[in-house]
């Protein structure tokens, strides 16, 4: 070696057609003593090029003892070689050997799949299976093989998913039906506006299903601003005119917030039943959350317990011990994606009967795509969206550009000019004093910035969760805060005179209120804010966004957040701002600035994050329920759709499985006790 030290090994391989291959060793300990003249080996690595002739740099090799030779280099000649995940040791050739010697010794084979389904699906048996998946001849595809380990595992998933829904069936709830003249006909007669065919649609089918004896579990995917509000309020009004409650379980303060404010705005008096000036026909709608005076708090916490108030709208508070609910009759959860499965059941549970259950989302995260996709999840869709929203345009701005920075800023300008408003989204709070742009300069409070939880990852024990602080890991050190993003732009010449002010979620109360008071009415020009705005928050003027660190956003995070521009006639625009990010967040972001389509996002987000735990509660990640199938491919959704129908017929037959002792084991095998608490939960 020149620049340190130790030996370089260089090793020429050459076939017997005399074609030949270099290989380099830049630790030569082991294999100088290997790798003499005349041996025989296979050799496994990247083939690359040094100068004009061909490298292998330290590839995994087997050597071939003389007494094997003949055998080894027929079975390399005439077989696939399979590729394993391997570490340390346990190189491709261990393994290879070692699965060899599991085949060549196993006597049985336990065989999950009936023959009838095998017939049906025209699938090997499980034998063949692996011998084509590990040891294919090149007479033969693997593909057979791997088809029908894709076939075994979504065959025992949904199996579990139909003993599930056969369980859920047996449930009973209490049927909600509205009365006529009631709650829901007195709003219908003076909504403003006409609701969209869609909205109607989904409407009809959530009032069929709140009369049913067994309890409704529905998600609703609406694109941003396609009005998935009216649809959940018409069913609460529905559920309070059959004489129940209604619960609305909202992830932010500010959002908690504005839900009460445009729900309470829609039903005018009817919201103010029992109250001077109120409908005989109205109900009281409360809000409670974790910040709340406490009289406030005890007045909201009365009504709900009293059933004086129809519709309880609030945060995490909602699933607090000492809340209680007069009865519970349906939960709306708005943007699931922000919830863990716990909360949501902590929940349900208030309720004397399951009461039925509605999830709201935009943009679909992983699981829920999965879920989606192997059918366990009842779904319905508002892909159209209302009248009078307008486009929304998405760039993305690469921050080491020249001049882009200066463009960004100036095209704000020029919005607000017009007499329109923007947003400056910052992915952390930051320290209030002027400069200090990077959190190695913040507080210690602001390491717990709750705003940046990944919810998949948050303990939900009763040790862990005792008051409404959602905890969260420290921010990036390179992470831009509002506050210093507040002071940047105050200085910058482009938006002298402009009314700027900041929202974030550890703001009192009463602040943040008094703040977005203030920009839907249009005496703020930009405001400054995290991801609190990220969804519910609804001004028609606000036509520019501007989102900091972009690349350190998730996928459908992004596109709820463009969401709040373009909610009026006025065309929207959102602008990514990006610091020289990987491979990988440029294309992430590329994806969303090349569609508005939030069920596309949603399948690029699975892409990317995978699908996570389909039988458990994680959201997203690598360690899940899924192995082999990829939900991305078409051809593996068929397979799962196939899989579906054969599951669902043999559980409807044999619900315990009792005639199917081989996919019992499966089954057993595949629901460890932790999937187990959570189907169970449902």
């Amino acid at each position: 070696m020149r620049n340190r030290r130790g030996k370089l090994l260089n090793v020429t391989l050459a076939d017997e057609a005399g074609h030949q291959l270099d290989v380099t060793f830049f630790n030569a300990y082991g294999h100088e003593r290997k790798l003499s003249p005349g041996v025989r080996g296979f050799f496994v690595g990247q083939i690359g090029t040094y100068g004009r002739r061909l490298q292998l740099t330290h590839p995994d090799y087997e050597l071939i003892d003389d007494e094997d030779a003949a055998g080894e280099i027929e079975y390399y000649r005439t077989h696939w070689v399979p590729v394993y995940s391997t570490t340390g040791k346990l190189n491709a050739f261990r393994m290879r050997k070692l699965v060899h010697q599991a085949l060549d010794t196993v006597d049985h084979l336990r065989e999950p799949l009936p023959e009838e389904v095998r017939a049906r699906r025209s699938l090997p048996g499980r034998a063949e299976a692996l011998e084509l998946v590990h040891r294919p001849p090149l007479t033969e595809r693997p593909d057979r093989g791997i088809r029908r380990l894709k076939y075994d595992e979504a065959f025992v998933l949904q199996s579990i998913l139909a003993q599930r829904r056969k369980a859920s069936e047996a449930l009973v709830g209490t049927p909600r039906r509205p009365r006529p003249g009631g709650l829901l006909a007195a709003f219908d007669e003076r909504l403003p506006f006409e609701l969209t065919e869609g909205q109607r649609l989904v409407g009809e089918v959530l009032l069929e299903e709140l009369g049913r004896e067994r309890p409704m579990h529905r998600l609703l995917q609406g694109e941003v601003g396609s009005g998935k509000t009216v649809v959940a309020l018409r069913a609460m009004l529905a559920a309070v005119d059959a004489g129940g409650q209604a619960a609305m379980l909202a992830p932010t303060e500010v959002l908690a917030a504005q839900h009460h404010r445009s729900i309470s705005e829609m039903l005018g008096d009817l919201a103010m039943g029992g109250m001077l000036g109120g409908s005989d026909r109205g109900t009281k709608v409360a809000l409670l959350t974790g910040s709340q005076s406490t009289a406030a708090r005890r007045s909201a916490l009365l009504d709900a317990a009293s059933g004086a108030a129809g519709i309880v709208i609030g945060t995490h508070a909602l699933i607090q011990k000492h809340v209680q609910f007069a009865d519970l009759a349906l939960v709306v959860v708005d943007e699931q994606h922000r919830f863990g499965v716990e909360q949501r059941d902590a929940l349900r549970e208030k309720g004397a009967a399951p009461p039925h259950v509605l999830v709201m989302t935009a943009t679909p995260i992983p699981r829920t795509v999965a879920m989606t996709v192997f059918g366990d999840m009842e779904t319905l869709t508002l892909r159209e969206l209302p009248r009078g929203r307008s486009p929304i345009a998405t760039h993305v701005v690469k921050a080491d550009r020249a001049g882009w920075m200066q463009r960004t800023w100036e095209r704000v300008a020029e919005e607000v000019a017009k007499g329109h408003q923007a947003y400056v989204v910052c992915p952390r709070i930051g320290d209030p004093d002027p400069g200090s742009r990077l959190s190695s300069d913040s507080s210690e409070e602001d390491a717990a910035d709750w705003e940046l939880v990944d919810w998949a990852e948050v303990d939900w024990s009763e040790d862990a969760w005792s008051s409404e602080e959602e905890p969260a890991p420290p921010p990036a050190p390179e992470l831009t805060g509002v506050y210093a993003m507040w002071h940047e732009l105050r200085a910058k010449p482009e938006l002298a005179g402009v009314r700027t002010a900041v929202l974030h979620g550890r703001l009192e109360t009463d602040e943040k209120e008094a703040t977005m008071r203030a920009f839907a009415a249009g005496e703020i020009d930009v405001l400054v804010a995290t991801t609190v705005i990220e969804v519910g928050v609804d001004v028609p003027n606000a036509s520019v966004m501007v989102v900091v660190d972009a690349d350190r956003f998730g996928i459908s995070q992004l596109h709820q957040l463009r969401g709040r521009v373009g909610r009026g006639s006025v065309p929207g625009l959102c602008l990514l701002v990006t610091t020289d990010p990987g491979e990988r967040a440029v294309e992430r972001l590329d994806l969303v600035a090349g569609t508005t389509d939030g069920f596309e996002l949603a399948r690029a987000d699975l892409h990317f994050r995978r699908e996570g735990d389909v039988l458990g509660a994680r959201q997203s990640g690598r360690s899940g329920s899924i192995r082999h199938l990829r939900l991305t491919r078409a051809e593996d959704e068929q397979i799962i759709a196939d899989a579906r129908e054969d599951a669902f017929a043999l559980i409807d037959t044999d619900p315990d499985l009792r005639r199917h002792p081989a996919l019992a084991a499966a089954v057993a095998t595949r629901l460890d006790e932790g999937q187990a608490v959570w189907l169970e939960r449902g």
